[in-house]
């Protein structure tokens, strides 16, 4: 498993939260959001998914990654 911290632009409440953390779910990463930072720290199988891959369902969301 790889750990990577994410800046994500665009979190202002529990509801971006629950949306990133849902959508990453989904497709097999495990997440925790850190709202007053701005963070998302991911945890996922480099075997099965990519780096781009988790930006792209995250900005699908409606939210930027940096």
């Amino acid at each position: 498993m790889k750990n990577i911290t994410l800046n994500v632009t665009g979190m202002s409440c529990g509801h971006c939260v629950n949306s990133i953390e849902s959508a990453l779910k989904e497709v097999g990463v495990e997440s925790k959001v850190n709202l007053s930072d701005g963070t998302v720290d991911v945890s996922y199988d480099e075997n099965k998914l990519s780096l781009a891959s988790i930006k792209e369902t995250i900005e699908e969301q409606g939210y930027g990654v940096e």
